[in-house]
């Protein structure tokens, strides 16, 4: 295999975790804060869903989806699992490894946007599984090490900020290098682990 097609094989795989953990929400949990501070679980979920969905769209034409955030049904795991299905699909189809993806002011490979999608895919889960009180001790390692090399090679400082001046990505908040991986991880993405 090539080394796209490991990322996509490990795309799946954090698909696959993420769709766990929403699986394993129960009903009176929705309302939770999470590390992302302006949303609660439910909203969090649904931005996923919304998410997934979007970078479907990406993998199959190279252009991002508009997405529309329409609140989820009461099954979030089915909606999940069908979002994420769409998103394998995608990077199954003819050509998709081959193309460009357009970016505001930037084309990117599609090697490039897969590790995008796995690691925003993975963050999130981390903070759904935080949030609901799942453990985050046993996610996959191997998928939470590429998406922490995706993270230092393309989440430079430029691209952070704080949440009220609009930013989607905060500041790195220091950890022990002895950490696990995910507090790691989740502290390279801005969170609070």
């Amino acid at each position: 295999m090539t080394t796209t097609d490991d990322s996509v094989a490990l795309l799946h795989r954090a698909l696959d975790q993420t769709g766990t953990i929403i699986a394993a929400i129960k009903p009176d949990q929705k309302h939770l804060p999470t590390p992302c501070n302006s949303w609660d679980v439910e909203e969090l979920v649904t931005h996923v869903v919304d998410e997934v969905q979007r970078l479907a769209e990406m993998a199959e034409t190279g252009k991002r989806g508009s997405g529309d955030g329409a609140p989820l049904g009461d099954d979030w795991s089915a909606e999940f699992t069908a979002a994420a299905d769409s998103l394998k699909a995608a990077w199954a189809s003819p050509g998709a490894l081959d193309r460009m993806h357009e970016l505001p002011g930037v084309e990117v490979p599609a090697a490039w946007a897969v590790g995008q999608h796995l690691t925003e895919i993975v963050i999130h889960g981390w903070d759904i599984a935080k949030a609901t009180g799942q453990s985050t001790d046993d996610l996959d390692p191997e998928v939470g090490e590429a998406a922490f090399d995706w993270g230092r090679a393309n989440l430079i400082p430029d691209f952070r900020g704080d949440e009220a001046d609009g930013a989607m990505i905060g500041h790195e908040v220091p950890v022990s290098p002895d950490a696990p991986l995910y507090t790691r991880l989740a502290a390279f993405g801005g969170r609070q682990p």
